[in-house]
């Protein structure tokens, strides 16, 4: 990953962001990043106001993959918009979004009835009176969290280990990808290990504005992680924003202590597990698994730097054909497409990508993205799984998907 450069002046204004912006594609009212960030940051230094126009951006981090002088320019902007919204205040609808964990923890010991509520139509038109989609599903909440479910395991001890970092959709919503990724590794012979404390990794919250407490969370989040790491245990992540959150922006938007080490040491269990090919260390004794695929690259995973290792992991996988899509961003951002205001600009950012998916049946699309999968279930209609669990089957022949 190239290091990023915190120099205003060496943006040359060449465009390239812009020319780029998923956003800047579908609205005109958004000048493009390099005009919101290192322009715009120029007149902020000297005292200009935030402009509220810095909204639109979904911190994709398109503009930090394009820039090639490293600008760190989705940085740039989430700053920008922490002092706009701590200054004209924020709306409900803004502090429910950023505080998903927090909104689950309140939900999950009335889970089931927690979803049903979230459907019902009642209930849909408050949400929409305080500026939530109506649109759109909202995610449910899993029956049993993954951090639950991983207190029941019983894992077979090895002497390799590796930290986990669950983060919050998989905890609430999306449990069998933590699970899936646990069996990967044990027939590779791993012990995974789920440090207690771990906290959000604070993307919604730095989308949201509420910088500070994602500060608070990275801080948290890194003593838990820094004393594994220290001991020469990699950490995880199945989802790659949070897996950006640890990589990168821990450092670039917090520089709090421990950043450093530990995103030299944390990996995407894809990038992982390719890894472990690559070595010679994987344990390859597959089943035929079977089944047509189509990739979606979550915007997250392209700014890490590591190429698309899912794809080249399944290549190795008997009997699996998986063609990836390459058709950009996917238009949820995390919590930015379940804004009503911003749902109909998160749709026709991923319109190609919908567009694609028809054109090509498959059994399902893989990304490595939780919210990427439910933006291509809502948009496309169709089954949407962590590539993991097609690595599962190779080694679990009855194991269903």
């Amino acid at each position: 990953m190239k290091k990023c450069n915190t120099n205003l002046d060496a943006c040359t204004a060449c465009a390239s962001c812009t020319a780029l912006c998923p956003v800047a594609a579908v609205v005109r009212d958004f000048p493009g990043p390099k005009l919101a960030g290192p322009a715009a940051e120029r007149h902020r230094l000297a005292g200009a106001p935030a402009d509220a126009a810095l909204a639109y951006c979904t911190n994709c981090k398109t503009c930090d993959i394009t820039c090639p002088s490293g600008v760190p320019v989705a940085a740039l902007n989430m700053r920008a918009r922490a002092g706009h919204v701590k200054k004209h205040g924020r709306r409900l609808r803004d502090w429910i979004l950023a505080h998903g964990e927090h909104m689950a923890k309140l939900a999950m010991p009335a889970q089931p009835l927690s979803n049903l509520g979230m459907a019902n139509p009642v209930t849909r038109r408050m949400l929409k009176a305080i500026g939530i989609a109506g649109s759109r599903p909202l995610p449910r909440y899993a029956p049993r969290t993954f951090l639950r479910s991983f207190g029941k395991l019983r894992q077979q001890p090895y002497d390799d280990k590796v930290v986990f970092f669950p983060g919050c959709f998989i905890n609430y919503n999306d449990p069998q990808v933590g699970l899936d990724l646990i069996a990967v590794l044990q027939a590779n012979r791993y012990e995974v290990l789920v440090p207690p404390g771990l906290a959000c990794c604070g993307v919604p919250l730095v989308t949201g504005g509420y910088l500070e407490e994602g500060g608070k969370a990275a801080r948290r989040n890194l003593a838990v992680l820094a004393d594994h790491v220290r001991r020469g245990v990699p950490v995880l992540t199945a989802c790659t924003s949070c897996g950006l959150m640890l990589k990168q922006e821990y450092g670039e938007l917090f520089g709090a202590d421990g950043a450093g080490e530990v995103a030299a040491r944390t990996y995407d269990v894809m990038e992982f597990l390719l890894e472990l090919h690559d070595q010679g260390r994987l344990n390859t004794a597959f089943t035929p698994v079977g089944g047509k695929y189509l990739y979606h690259a979550p915007c997250h995973l392209r700014a890490q730097g590591i190429g698309r290792p899912a794809l080249e992991l399944l290549a190795a996988l008997p009997g699996v054909a998986v063609t990836d899509l390459d058709a950009g961003c996917c238009g949820i951002a995390g919590s930015y497409g379940f804004k009503d205001d911003r749902y109909d600009i998160s749709m026709a950012i991923g319109r190609e990508l919908f567009a694609k998916i028809k054109a090509a049946p498959a059994d399902a699309v893989l990304a490595d993205c939780g919210t990427c999968r439910l933006q291509i279930a809502h948009g496309a209609g169709v089954k949407a799984l962590h590539p993991i669990a097609v690595v599962r089957k190779a080694y679990e022949p009855g194991y269903k998907l």
